[in-house]
């Protein structure tokens, strides 16, 4: 292995590391990487979603262990998303227009970054069924055509809504990123579309060690500003590259 693509692989644990403290996959931080180091966008969607899988599985035994997943906060999200991001994973978008898209992701994703929420004491809002079912739907299709899990939308969402505690809402967008991304690349397989790198097992197991690390310091307790406003620097120079080539 040449010194870049083990700097690529160290990028990439520690996109895991932070992505998964918060119960995140990571993917919309592994395209943001990818797309530094010019990887092509047929490449990019399944490359993502393969790490995500690993990630947030992790993430979401960490959280779960914790004793931090409701079940009632999930399924109503779970229900809409799996079937539109399974819908979204047969959708081919033109180049152009898939990095102007995920350009956006990321920046939601820099937001969700330097942003911390509070862990409020007070009661949870009850979730509408009717709300849940349609944002689960839009963030399930946007994740199966873009290749990311989701989590960068549901999360802030159900914050800023107050559905849930932060802790919560990082053990239901763990799973929630699982089963998009486990349905996306179903979709993208179903249609051919589906492709893999090569010395991808490499770039899995790197993600596979920083989401380790990072779902236990984030189910504990877990805060490091100074690396995730370096995270949020080289997303802006992603966003910024997608945007601009």
């Amino acid at each position: 292995m040449d010194s870049t693509f083990i700097l690529f692989l160290a990028l990439l644990a520690i996109v895991a590391f932070l992505y998964s403290s918060v119960g995140h996959g990571g993917a919309s931080g592994y395209l943001a990487v990818m797309a530094i180091v010019g990887i092509v966008p047929s490449l990019m969607k399944s490359s993502a979603l393969l790490m995500n899988l690993a990630v947030s599985l992790f993430s979401f035994f960490g959280f779960y262990r914790a004793g931090f997943f409701k079940w009632k906060l999930f399924w109503p999200f779970a229900l809409a998303s799996i079937p539109m991001a399974y819908l979204g994973g047969t959708i081919t978008l033109s180049d152009v227009i898939y990095k102007k898209i995920l350009a956006i992701c990321i920046l939601i994703s820099i937001a969700r970054l330097l942003y911390q929420f509070r862990n409020e004491e007070t009661e949870n809002r009850e979730i509408p069924t009717w709300a849940a079912l349609t944002a689960g739907g839009i963030i399930g299709l946007l994740s199966g055509m873009m290749g990311i899990g989701g989590g960068i939308i549901l999360s802030p969402l159900m914050l800023l809504m107050k559905w849930s505690k932060l802790k919560e809402t990082a053990a239901v967008s763990a799973l929630f990123i699982f089963v998009n991304s486990l349905s996306g690349l179903y979709g993208q397989i179903s249609k051919g579309g589906f492709q893999i790198p090569e010395n991808l097992q490499w770039a899995i197991l790197a993600t596979i060690v920083g989401g380790l690390v990072g779902s236990y310091f984030g189910s504990q307790k877990f805060n490091l500003p100074t690396l995730r406003y370096m995270l949020a620097l080289g997303l802006v120079i992603a966003c910024a590259k997608l945007m601009f080539t």
